[in-house]
């Protein structure tokens, strides 16, 4: 199989957990679009909520769980390594906020992977410019995967984006 190599690490048990190789598909759509080794690594821990809430806590002063958490990679001087770093996925918020939002888990949870991967490669969404073109590269990006574009029914998503 060509495409990124893919820890997947489930913290938890649960139904609709994604698969590795669907771990694989959504950020392997992601590197293909950049300039990125295709077989480069990174890890998917899918959590409960306290471990996510921790996390968040811990690297990002805010003290609740959130969807996803990235954690890019810094290689040392000198080291050239294809390992992009860890997201970070919390199953419990995703399947609320899929079923909130009235979309698939299975969708929901490409584009949290798109996303985090996208944070990964350096995009950011703080600034307004950002965020338009982060959102517009995922939705390219989910578009190509057969998934609708997932800010279509979510008009406050500028208040939780901004927040997340």
């Amino acid at each position: 199989m060509s495409g990124p190599v893919v820890d997947r690490q489930a913290a938890l048990e649960a139904e609709g957990l994604p698969t590795r190789n669907e771990l694989a598909a959504w950020a392997g759509a992601v590197l293909a679009r950049h300039d990125v080794a295709p077989d480069a690594e990174l890890t998917v821990r899918l959590v409960d909520t306290p471990e996510s809430r921790a996390l968040n806590r811990d690297y990002r002063g805010k003290d609740r769980p959130t969807n996803v958490l990235s954690f890019p990679f810094e290689c040392p001087p000198g080291v050239t390594l294809a390992l992009l770093g860890d997201l970070v996925v919390c199953h419990p918020v995703v399947a609320q906020e899929a079923a909130e939002q009235d979309k698939s888990l299975h969708d929901h949870y490409a584009h949290m992977v798109v996303h985090g991967t996208l944070h990964l490669l350096g995009y950011d969404h703080i600034e307004d410019d950002e965020a338009e073109t982060m959102e517009a590269l995922e939705r390219e990006i989910l578009a190509g995967l057969g998934i609708a574009d997932p800010y279509r029914t979510a008009p406050d998503s500028e208040d939780e984006r901004r927040d997340a």
